[in-house]
């Protein structure tokens, strides 16, 4: 598949401070591509250089199959950019809003409100009318912010921390948003501090630390690369649960390490393994007469795969990018 964005080796110094060392990044048309990190990892001069506000020291940077520094202005008419501040005007409507952005980006009056209309439906404000933006919600405003990004029906969207700051209510609304966007075509490139918003939304997740990529994949594969799933088990006999994970770590089939303490055993599942491992621990543990409380299968969370990846947990998983 075509990539929508290109980079490759990408550098950017301050000083003696390597902000971005050597990123290389890929992300397909009409994907999602989540990017996250650590403060300070790189994220958004990452972000910056691929929309031509920032210039590298180093690498190549191709967007909408336009050379960034060769041509800044090209590719400026290729792509929307969403930052995390506010750019709308809380006075006027968000139709008058779109058609002030319209008419910035030289379209004629008549287009500028045709185009107006078009991106009100497209992220769900279609009767809003002419209602002062300080009355919306959370919610509202972000997806208006969005809207004004899609003036030129941008090849490539940018959105730096798109629902920073909103409730969960105004987080999907703005999710919903995207997977519309995405469906009709749009490539979108978000920086997110949301574990939860990469699952959501995210066909490729990167994971920038220290101004490298740490790890790329999707969600799952990100998940699966540090062990599987869990399982947790409580035994009604405190004093058989190490004979317990014992047993249960050979019928998961998993790696060495199950934990133990306080009537509660884990065991890591890998994911080949998961369909069925309920039933085999089960079996294995009622053989040798051993009384399960409770069960569950629990996934491994993107949270836990970033924490692990990032090294900002007990344990560091070595992840290859």
């Amino acid at each position: 598949m075509q990539a929508a964005v290109h980079v490759r080796d990408l550098v950017k110094r301050y000083g003696d401070r390597a902000v971005l060392d050597g990123v290389d990044l890929e992300v397909a048309a009409g994907s999602v591509c989540a990017v996250l990190g650590p403060n300070g990892a790189g994220k958004t001069t990452a972000v910056r250089v691929m929309t031509t506000l920032l210039r590298p020291d180093g690498g190549s940077v191709e967007v909408a199959g336009v050379d960034v520094l060769a041509r800044p202005r090209e590719v400026r008419r290729r792509i929307g950019v969403v930052g995390q501040q506010p750019t709308v005007d809380e006075v006027l409507g968000a139709r008058e809003n779109l058609v002030l952005f319209g008419r910035l980006h030289h379209l004629s009056r008549v287009a500028a409100r045709r185009r107006a209309g078009e991106l009100l439906d497209l992220v769900g404000l279609p009767d809003t009318g002419d209602r002062p933006v300080r009355q919306f919600s959370g919610g509202m405003r972000r997806r208006l912010d969005i809207a004004a990004g899609l003036v030129l029906a941008p090849r490539v969207l940018f959105l730096d921390e798109p629902t920073t700051g909103l409730d969960p209510a105004g987080r999907r609304e703005v999710w919903d948003a995207v997977r519309d966007l995405v469906a009709g075509g749009t490539t979108v490139l978000l920086t997110t501090q949301y574990l939860e918003e990469a699952e959501q939304l995210a066909d490729q997740v990167v994971v920038l630390d220290g101004g490298r990529v740490a790890a790329r994949g999707t969600p799952r594969e990100l998940t699966a690369a540090i062990g599987g799933d869990r399982l947790e088990l409580v035994v009604s006999d405190p004093a058989r649960a190490e004979e317990a994970a014992a047993l249960a770590e050979r019928a998961a089939g998993g790696p060495p390490g199950a934990a133990a303490g306080g009537g509660t055993t884990r065991v890591t599942v890998p994911v080949a393994r998961r369909a069925g491992v309920v039933g085999a621990v089960v079996r294995a543990l009622d053989d040798a007469g051993i009384t399960v409380d409770d069960l569950v299968l629990r996934p491994t969370t993107l949270d836990e795969a970033y924490l692990r990846i990032t090294g900002h947990s007990d344990e560091r998983t070595e992840v290859p990018a």
